[in-house]
């Protein structure tokens, strides 16, 4: 009887534990969603977006112009999962990523539109969001 009361208990901290992470993630999440107006430039008549890939993608969601070329930049440094590797079936693009390094992906000109992109294994999203 007391064994299943400690292992109802150890169950119950496990959950509350889990949720409180989670809910840390959204709130960080909804952050990244709203601090993404840095992350992209026109550079010679091209639009450069800018990813960091560590652990996901971040920002999560960005907001670029349709109807200029574009470029996504990603960012990497130490890292080691699965966001070295990115995917945007859209585009039928696959791609590794360094390490540590900067990696250009040209995608072209693209309509309005939401793109969307993930890690290697789809555990980390990302979207653009082309506007007018």
């Amino acid at each position: 009887m007391k064994g299943t009361i400690i292992s109802i208990a150890i169950a119950v901290t496990l959950i509350v534990g889990a949720l409180f992470l989670a809910n840390k993630n959204d709130v960080t999440d909804n952050l990244s969603l709203n601090t993404n107006a840095n992350n992209v430039s026109i550079v010679d008549g091209k639009q450069i977006i800018e990813i960091t890939a560590r652990g996901g993608y971040q920002p999560r969601k960005s907001t670029a112009k349709e109807g200029i070329p574009t470029i996504i930049r990603f960012n990497t440094s130490g890292t080691f999962d699965c966001s070295s590797a990115v995917r945007i079936p859209g585009l039928n693009i696959s791609r590794s990523l360094p390490q540590t390094g900067t990696t250009d992906i040209d995608i072209g000109i693209q309509k309005v539109s939401v793109m969307r992109g993930t890690c290697g294994m789809g555990m980390y999203p990302f979207e653009i969001d082309f506007q007018s």
